[in-house]
């Protein structure tokens, strides 16, 4: 583990996921520190489709988009750590578990993921993450989720 806390732009984040538009959910993620934590940054903004219905006249953000989101970070922070950036990268959710809403997230917040490996290690295929969303230091939602790392290529 190095002493540098590592980030990772959106270009990064592109080459690591395969999400895309509209499920690419996270712009940013900083604070890498090894497999251990990182802190994922996504600007919510009125754009984003699931607004159209999520509900017409007052947008909120998904619970479930809010968990997906902490999950990419989470893929993200294995990706830059190991190198795994062009290297056709699939992360499946395998579990959620303990998942709780506490804030509406709505256009014009600034969420933030903070991610942490509970269990995994580079190599291994299961990986489980601790997860918890904020906006403003104001808890969203929180939630632990298993995933499996499944190269393509």
């Amino acid at each position: 583990m190095s002493d540098a806390l590592k980030t990772a732009d959106i270009q990064l984040i592109q080459r690591i996921l395969p999400h895309r538009y509209p499920f690419l959910l996270v712009d940013k993620v900083v604070d890498i520190d090894g497999t251990s934590s990182a802190r994922g940054i996504k600007n919510v903004t009125m754009n984003e489709p699931h607004f159209q219905g999520h509900f017409p006249g007052t947008p909120i953000m998904p619970g479930v988009t809010i968990i997906e989101a902490m999950a990419q970070t989470a893929a993200v922070m294995i990706g830059v750590t190991m190198d795994l950036a062009d290297k056709e990268l699939l992360i499946y959710f395998m579990g959620i578990d303990g998942g709780k809403f506490r804030r509406k997230v709505i256009p014009g917040d600034v969420l933030e993921m903070q991610v942490e490996t509970t269990r995994g290690k580079p190599g291994g295929k299961v990986w489980k993450f601790k997860g918890v969303a904020t906006v403003e230091g104001e808890m969203a939602a929180e939630a632990e989720f298993t995933a499996m790392v499944d190269m393509q290529g």
